[in-house]
């Protein structure tokens, strides 16, 4: 059996190493248009920020390596160009030669990846203009840097790339402006939990130019000018273009296999495409939302080497079938840790689904012990039915943990009330004996049976101010006096049961406190005493988190810049 493979690194490289575990008398041929087979992309940005210093530490393996490990024939610097699935063959180009080739195959892979989205605006193209797909885009970033020492640069995105970067090229002393068109970070989020987000880099010197529309790019004596919709220019020394991938696909296209969303190759559960003996992974292919059985497209390297890997088990006589892409997905931003899982509030309604959520603070780990902090969870459920949907959290040490322990509940199917039963670790050091992840069972459990009633967020500004609900706040007169909500009254909690006579019965109370916990134990009290109290998800600290962020976004827009 001869097997070609086209792309290496996640997809291409792991089917390649698997299916020559599986048998070891298949002929199997890599060819890579770039000079590295295969190699830690999300090692990237942390390469061009001096964190990973050797450059060999990015390539995971080399063709030589391969070879003596595997007996796989690696080709780099040799660039697939037409697919002729007719005569189950393809046209390679041999880059460094010019010399044009004919390679026929049993079976085809395709693991070609995504391509940075490149915008047809003036001044794509120009010197100081980067990208950062391969490895030898980063030593062209890395190169310049080294030799021209700039002190400023416009990264246009906020996604993986756009803040991985943002925080490397901050730690060489860089002063560093995001511009984006979507009004947060990191759309995997809900835009609540972004806020979290945004204060991170904001608190790390980074400026935020959100909701700006780039129009063009122009190269000057002193660096690059960024061209705004209706804003005036933002100047820098030089500009990364990191505003989302689109899959490498034109050569799938051109063959006439089918095609899905945004020019990626359909494929079914083995990962075969519409033509026999031609299979694709990675980044270029249109997967199932495993959450919401929508085709989505899911750029993630752990999805890309579990493709990699069916596909050889299938071309090798198994039976192996992809369930579909969580999105489940972690980075680091500065000193905070946000993750992510399943569907976010955002794209749950937009698929038609009913839900709700709970918004939790929990320590890190038990409380008593030093060195404990805060994490911001969001868990999404569906109502009725309590499916588990989706998972955000934004904090520091053993966010990781959580998140992979909501996945894991995702993937099993579990019901958000059972989350309160999973028997998870303890110790100080590391967690309480309520965990986070429990916490939010608790939570979730307690509106199931009634006993907790919430309101959210968007609910502020509709909340009357005419007298027909009660609005308490619950925190200490201290905390009140530091901050509140237009409208709430306070009655510290520890004082509620003296004062119950200030609360007119017959109204809706919405209670209010720092966290959600003291006011949940409000909402029992009042609850207990024959009035209906509804709880605030999040609590003060969520509300102020978002409503400053928000705040500052929009004194942006009107200035013309995130100022701090």
């Amino acid at each position: 059996m001869k097997v070609v493979i086209v792309g290496g690194v996640a997809g291409g490289a792991t089917a390649a190493a698997r299916i020559r575990r599986l048998d070891e008398r298949a002929e199997i041929t890599v060819f890579e248009r770039s000079g590295y087979v295969s190699y830690a992309n999300c090692g990237l940005p942390y390469y061009i920020g001096d964190v990973i210093s050797d450059s060999e530490e990015l390539t995971l393996q080399t063709p030589q390596s391969f070879f003596s490990r595997f007996r796989v024939n690696i080709k780099v610097r040799h660039e697939v160009t037409a697919l002729h699935p007719d005569r189950k063959s393809i046209s390679v180009r041999n880059l460094e030669t010019g010399d044009e080739f004919e390679e026929f195959y049993d079976k085809l892979i395709l693991s070609p990846g995504a391509k940075p989205v490149q915008p047809r605006l003036p001044g794509v193209g120009i010197k100081k203009l980067f990208t950062l797909r391969t490895v030898e885009d980063t030593f062209r970033m890395k190169e310049y840097i080294n030799n021209n020492h700039p002190q400023s640069v416009v990264l246009a995105g906020g996604g993986f790339i756009g803040l991985e970067l943002s925080e490397n090229l901050r730690e060489l002393g860089m002063d560093v402006t995001i511009v984006q068109r979507p009004g947060q970070l990191m759309n995997p989020f809900d835009a609540d939990m972004a806020s979290f987000i945004h204060n991170e880099v904001r608190r790390n010197g980074v400026r935020l130019a959100l909701g700006r529309t780039v129009e063009g790019f122009e190269e000057t004596d002193g660096g690059v000018k960024v061209i705004l919709k209706d804003e005036e220019p933002l100047c820098a020394d030089m500009v990364v273009l990191a505003i989302g991938v689109t899959p490498d696909t034109e050569l799938a296209k051109e063959a006439g296999l089918e095609m899905g969303i945004k020019g990626s190759i359909v494929v079914n559960e083995q990962m075969e495409t519409s033509f026999p003996d031609i299979y694709a992974a990675g980044d270029a292919v249109q997967v199932k939302h495993y959450v919401t059985g929508q085709d989505a497209l899911i750029s993630l390297a752990g999805p890309a080497n579990k493709q990699g890997r069916i596909i050889a088990d299938n071309i090798c006589g198994g039976k192996s079938h992809y369930l579909g892409s969580q999105g489940s997905s972690v980075i680091k931003v500065f000193d905070v840790v946000a993750a992510t899982t399943g569907v976010n509030e955002t794209n749950a309604k937009k698929a038609g689904l009913d839900v709700d959520t709970v918004i939790l603070s929990p320590m890190n780990h038990a409380g008593y012990y030093p060195g404990g902090k805060v994490m911001t969870m969001k868990v999404v459920f569906e109502k009725e039915t309590y499916r588990l949907l989706g998972a955000q959290i934004v904090g520091y040490d053993g966010v990781d943990k959580r998140i992979d322990v909501l996945a894991t509940a995702i993937h099993a199917g579990l019901k958000a009330t059972q989350l309160k039963d999973l028997d998870l670790a303890y110790a100080p050091p590391y967690s309480s004996a309520k965990d986070p992840v429990n916490m939010a069972g608790f939570m979730i459990d307690n509106i199931s049976k009634g006993i907790l009633k919430q309101w959210h967020l968007e609910d502020v500004s509709a909340l009357p101010r005419d007298g027909s609900r009660t609005l308490l706040d619950v925190r200490t007169t201290m905390e009140y006096d530091g901050g509140h909500i237009d409208g709430f009254i306070n009655i510290p909690v520890d004082e509620l049961r003296e004062n119950l006579d200030k609360i007119e019965k017959g109204k809706p109370v919405y209670v209010i406190c720092q966290s959600g916990l003291r006011s949940y134990i409000a909402a029992r009290i009042l609850e207990g005493n024959g009035y209906e109290a509804y709880n605030f998800s999040g609590g003060f600290r969520f509300y102020d988190a978002v409503l400053n962020d928000r705040c500052l976004i929009e004194k942006a827009s009107a200035c013309g810049m995130d100022r701090q």
